[in-house]
């Protein structure tokens, strides 16, 4: 289902110039919940949002002191879902459900309360936190979007979806922080995707990516391949053509000519 979900498409280098919520052409920088239509826009995504003050529309309520408002709407919500489902987990599964339904259709907002309400309903719910670290990157929030997306992977560490998409809201933020823990994080988790799941196309296509920041050509060509050899329609000739320009292709498949 996360296959038809999140973000766009990137455009790494040069090809980090186009940077938007949802954004650009090319797939290196693509989340693994993603295939919405590309945007033309080129304008970068930012940590920032318009100020929200209903905790509804805020990732897990605003992770604030409840009002008493707010606690006794949750307890109308969950006797209400006590009466209609079967347990609290499959009604969190349903909310969760709606969630990345109203994502795919743009309505961030939605979204989150959905998102929201599904974790009221169980906390161990790793998919709403997944949907609400996407929700987070499409408002622009990277730093909410990481947190998001490692509380999902604190809760279920075997999610490889999951994983690459926090590896890859890792690599995005490094184009503004340059700050090498992101690199490291995404480094060990991509390191844990493929010990968990060594065809994971996409997990080498982002290794490959995190290579060729780290200046290891060689290793991100090797990535690169690999990526082709298991979905060779996950290949991004932008980021390519940036790795011909530090360094042509050891094999000699792909080169400036193609």
């Amino acid at each position: 289902m996360k296959e038809i979900l999140s973000l766009s498409h990137f455009v790494l280098g040069s090809f980090w110039a186009i940077l938007a919520p949802v954004v650009a052409s090319a797939q290196a920088m693509q989340f693994v919940s993603s295939s919405r239509p590309a945007d033309t826009s080129t304008q970068v995504a930012k940590e920032s949002a318009p100020a929200v003050k209903n905790p509804h529309l805020l990732p897990l309520f605003g992770e604030t002191s409840k009002s008493v408002e707010q606690i006794e709407f949750e307890i109308h919500f969950l006797n209400d879902c006590d009466q209609n489902f079967a347990s609290r987990s499959e009604a969190s599964q349903f909310f969760s459900a709606r969630g990345w339904d109203y994502l795919q259709e743009g309505e961030l907002d939605t979204a989150c309360y959905r998102f929201n309400l599904a974790y009221l309903l169980d906390n161990k719910n790793s998919d709403c936190l997944w949907g609400l670290g996407v929700m987070c990157y499409h408002q622009g929030r990277l730093t909410d979007a990481e947190r998001m997306l490692r509380k999902g992977a604190d809760i279920d560490s075997m999610n490889v979806g999951l994983l690459v998409d926090l590896a890859t809201v890792d690599l995005i933020h490094f184009k503004d922080s340059k700050d090498n823990w992101e690199l490291i994080e995404a480094d060990q988790i991509l390191s844990r995707v493929l010990r968990i799941d060594s065809t994971n196309a996409n997990a080498y296509l982002k290794k490959s990516v995190l290579e060729y920041h780290k200046e290891n050509y060689d290793a991100a060509w090797a990535n690169l391949h690999k990526t082709r050899l298991l979905d060779a329609e996950l290949l991004d000739y932008e980021f390519m053509k940036e790795l011909l320009s530090k360094k042509c292709d050891p094999e000699g498949i792909f080169s400036t000519q193609n």
